[in-house]
């Protein structure tokens, strides 16, 4: 076996650095673009999404590469994209709005905020099951709720409403 063949690059540095950047930085503005919504977790479409995503992006990220080395500089690059644009979201707050997403109000003081939900394709009924979750039953006694960045959604019921923590799992 040749090691040479498996372990030094094949391509250009130069153009799996380029191919790495592009990939990452269009990709996260696609996500950008596209929402946080995610009321429960991912689901079976999701999932397959991501697959499709990774499957596409594989072949825009490697080209004609073929050696460990190759693999690793575009690894390598990615991760240099994610520390650079968190570190520059952390030092300039004006940026970070454009880098990062921030929560959004999804109900303020008992009130749906439909737009937000119709970007979101989130229904009334999504929003009241998180509620529920929550030990809320009628959106009145919540002062806000807020779509995370991370696609969880958080409440701040009104003042003097008791909220129950989140009903475990049963037991099957």
């Amino acid at each position: 076996m040749d090691w040479n063949e498996v372990v030094l690059p094949s391509t250009a540095l130069v153009g799996l650095i380029v191919r790495g950047s592009v990939m990452y930085l269009a990709l996260g503005l696609l996500i950008r673009v596209v929402g946080q919504r995610e009321s429960g977790g991912l689901g079976l479409t999701d999932i397959l999404v991501v697959v499709l995503v990774a499957e596409a992006a594989g072949a825009g990220l490697i080209g004609d590469a073929t050696t460990i080395a190759d693999g690793l500089v575009v690894v390598i690059t990615m991760v240099f994209w994610s520390v650079v644009l968190d570190a520059v979201a952390y030092r300039c707050p004006r940026v970070a709005g454009l880098i990062k997403a921030r929560p959004r109000p999804l109900i303020s003081d008992g009130q749906f905020n439909r737009r937000l939900m119709r970007r979101e394709f989130m229904t009334e009924d999504d929003v009241l099951s998180q509620l529920r979750l929550h030990g809320i039953s009628d959106p009145t006694e919540v002062a806000r709720t807020y779509l995370e960045p991370n696609g969880m959604i958080s409440i701040l019921p009104r003042e003097g409403v008791d909220v129950s923590d989140p009903p475990e799992r049963p037991v099957s």
